[in-house]
């Protein structure tokens, strides 16, 4: 039997899942400053946060099964270790090249952060899975949400590359936090699933589990409307008549504040009730904040509702699923949660790929119908 986390160690856990996830984020408000002091085109360096999220799917797809293997006290203190390795790295980049291929290493190590979540699931009683689910995710949603404001504010006080050191402080802090905290009982292996044996078996758990398959299909399509709104908005905000600057537009990201003051409550829920149901009135929030900002830009209320609304659902809906996949076999949470995070992001960037010719093709609104209806087949898979 699993043992559960020691007191206080579910919120340590989402702490660590916030400031790590933080570090593929924090840096981008500096980007134009890294692009002056190395010299380089901008357009080089904005290359940057797609090195983090190369890094972010190979973390998924390669270390994320190896919860299944290692006790949560070891696997997490060295990926933290390994973080803030990366960290010192990017900062004494000398050129474009050596700050790209740390930021890969940024990436995949960052994807502690899911298995903070995966680890938060396997130890808690079936009873209380969706708490501990929702409040790691809380603490990952608060570390996407103030990363840049955070990021920003440093390196405009020490620089971006004292930043990044500030960064990798901290990483070393969580890891001897984890190290002295989290459990040291290794998982009970199944027979003959061996590291190697669990990467082959990645590919069959989506034939094997159904529910594996649904649970992808959700994801994937909100996850698809939560990158094509938020590019798409970013550029409508910008362009006439509108004509925002960057600073106003990125306030607007304080609106998913209320997505992570939802997820507690959503952890509850999911408890209480079905993760279906909770993921069907999520879905149905998110839809009526796409629906009020597919009419409502030229209103700053009614744009910040919108998004409070349609963060919160995508944020909560996203807690209740990973509970799901986690329920479907705690002993191989870490390769189902693997499967399914890295076809949720696939899914989900080519909403972000898709946003700017939608947005020219069919404009703002049509392009808000659209994650609509990816919102609403959501919420009818079961």
């Amino acid at each position: 039997m699993t043992r559960p986390l020691p007191r206080g160690g579910t919120l340590l856990l989402a702490s660590i899942a916030g400031t790590a996830i933080a570090n593929n984020y924090a840096i981008q408000p500096a980007l134009t400053a890294v692009a002056a002091d190395l010299s380089v085109p901008a357009s080089v360096i904005g290359l940057v946060p797609t090195a983090a999220l190369v890094g972010c799917m190979i973390g998924f797809a390669v270390l994320l099964p190896l919860t299944d293997h290692l006790a949560p006290s070891r696997l997490v203190t060295a990926q933290l270790c390994a973080l803030a390795v990366a960290l010192v790295l990017a900062a004494i980049a000398p050129g474009p090249v050596p700050l790209l291929a740390a930021y890969v290493l940024i990436g995949a190590a960052a994807g502690v952060a899911a298995q903070a979540g995966n680890i938060a699931g396997r130890h808690a009683p079936p009873e209380r899975r969706g708490r501990g689910v929702a409040t790691v995710a809380a603490g990952m949603s608060a570390g996407i949400l103030l990363s840049r404001l955070v990021g920003g504010a440093l390196a405009d006080i020490v620089g971006w590359r004292r930043m990044l050191l500030v960064f990798a402080a901290v990483a070393l802090l969580g890891a001897i936090a984890a190290f002295t905290r989290l459990p040291r009982q290794r998982p009970r292996a199944l027979p003959g699933r061996g590291y190697r044996a669990t990467l082959a078996s990645l590919p069959p758990l989506l034939r094997h589990h159904p529910q594996l398959r649904r649970a992808v299909a959700r994801g994937g399509l909100w996850y698809f409307a939560f990158n094509l709104v938020w590019v798409a908005l970013t550029l409508t905000l910008a362009q006439p008549p509108h004509s925002l600057d960057p600073t106003a537009i990125g306030l607007y990201s304080l609106a998913g504040l209320l997505g992570f003051a939802a997820l507690p409550v959503t952890g509850r829920l999911t408890d209480r009730h079905t993760p279906q149901a909770v993921i069907v009135a999520c879905m149905l929030t998110a839809a009526a904040g796409t629906a009020l900002l597919a009419t409502g830009l030229n209103s700053p209320p009614a744009t910040a509702l919108g998004l409070a609304l349609f963060d919160a659902g995508c944020f909560a809906a996203q807690a209740a699923n990973q509970s799901r996949v986690i329920a479907l076999d705690p002993r191989r949470s870490g390769s189902l949660s693997s499967v399914y995070l890295v076809l949720y992001f696939t899914i989900g960037a080519m909403g972000t790929a898709l946003a700017a010719p939608l947005l020219d093709t069919v404009g703002w609104q049509g392009t808000a119908l659209t994650a609509i209806a990816a919102l609403l087949l959501a919420a009818v898979i079961r």
